[in-house]
């Protein structure tokens, strides 16, 4: 594996890291801004809400530009962003610099996704998208714990002093470690209409959508699922989303392995089933910690082998849309976050705790159902590979 696929994932990392850091300082953020607990916690919801909405757009910034620069770009104005919300006079000004915060991270994953594929072969293709995801899902598991150690001994504005120092770090790593890749063809409105007229390919994006929901269902609720249900004591908590996180990660990279040996075809369909299957288990492993913790390690590892999956089966089956696949994906997997939270909540109000894994696995075997219709359905056939069209 071509080193500089590491340096990606660190980039996708910090800027992801800062969707979730501020869950664990909601407490300090609320009394710093003399704002609510409830209006505190809004800030990580704007902040998926945005990134959804962002990532269709910034397919357009990589008309002709080349990646490094782009990266680089995308990278200062996300520190600049994390400056101006350490100096934020007001929860205003804050929710701002979280606006350009998502937007910016946006466009750091899908350059990143970008200039992997196109560092390595494309027997190595799967492989490389799951690295980056690796650095993805790491940032969404270590960044609420990491926000709370910055907080303890900064506060809560030397928290984002501190992002936007990582930032920084990695923008000098990138401009001196990364080749000057050339931008894509300009991409149009066109690109997005041929792969949403792809049913296939429509299908595919489902399967993002619905297992990342099906994983929220869960996971949005996962410590007092842990704590109540399964009986793990408070004192394990920690430890135990610590295991979460590296069973995570392990995830993405088996997910990018699974789609570079058995072909995306085969991966896309087997995903969705063996992650069926883990979170099936959960629920029949509650009655004791020490099976519900390996159990939990299972499930987690087996949620995030969604993401590389899928962005490859889009690599291999829409060529000629890939970009503007990409992107949506990736909007794809923050609605996904937004619809899984909201329905738990709804499971929770309606019936209980312990009904959640029942509802992701409801929403799991839609997204089973929709991996089979991507590699069955009709098909628009697709001309040449995306790395044979675009220059080196």
């Amino acid at each position: 594996m071509n080193p500089r696929i590491w340096l990606l994932a660190l980039a996708t990392f910090v800027t992801g890291m800062a969707e979730n850091i501020t869950v664990g300082i909601l407490p300090a953020l609320a009394d710093g801004l003399d704002v609510p607990l409830g209006v505190a916690g809004q800030l990580t919801t704007v902040f998926s809400l945005s990134f959804a909405l962002a990532a269709p757009f910034s397919p357009l910034l990589t008309r002709r530009l080349p990646l490094r620069r782009l990266l680089c770009a995308a990278l200062a104005v996300f520190a600049l962003c994390n400056l101006l919300a350490a100096l934020a006079p007001g929860y205003t000004a804050l929710l701002l610099a979280r606006l350009g915060m998502a937007a910016t991270s946006a466009l750091t994953c899908l350059v990143c996704t970008l200039m992997a594929t196109r560092l390595v072969p494309d027997t190595l293709r799967g492989r490389a998208i799951g690295v980056i995801f690796m650095g993805i899902c790491s940032s969404l598991v270590l960044g609420v714990p990491a926000g709370m150690l910055l907080c303890d001994v900064l506060g809560w504005r030397g928290v984002f002093v501190g992002l936007s120092a990582l930032a920084a770090l990695v923008l000098l790593m990138a401009w001196r470690g990364l080749p000057q890749l050339q931008g894509s063809e300009p991409i149009a409105l066109a690109s997005y209409l041929r792969h949403l007229r792809d049913g296939r390919l429509v299908a595919a994006q489902l399967v993002s959508l619905l297992m990342i929901a099906g994983h929220f269902t869960v996971f949005a609720y996962l410590a007092p699922y842990a704590q109540h249900i399964a009986k793990v004591p408070a004192a394990w908590l920690a430890a135990v989303f610590a295991a979460f996180g590296i069973a995570g990660v392990a995830g993405g990279y088996v997910g990018g392995w699974m789609a570079d040996r058995l072909g995306a075809g085969k991966a896309i369909v087997l995903a969705p089933l063996l992650y069926l299957a883990s979170l099936l288990v959960l629920p029949f492993c509650a009655s004791t910690p020490w099976l519900f913790i390996p159990a939990m390690m299972l499930w987690g590892a087996l949620s995030w082998t969604t993401s590389p999956v899928v962005q490859s089966f889009l690599a291999s089956r829409g060529n000629d849309t890939f970009p503007a696949g990409m992107s949506l994906n990736l909007s794809a997997m923050h609605l996904g976050v937004g619809l899984g939270s909201a329905i738990g909540g709804a499971v929770i109000g309606a019936a209980s705790l312990a009904h959640t894994p029942w509802a992701g696995a409801a929403l799991t075997v839609l997204a089973a159902g929709f991996a089979v219709r991507s590699v069955r359905g009709p098909h628009r056939r697709q001309a040449g590979s995306y790395r044979d069209r675009v220059p080196l």
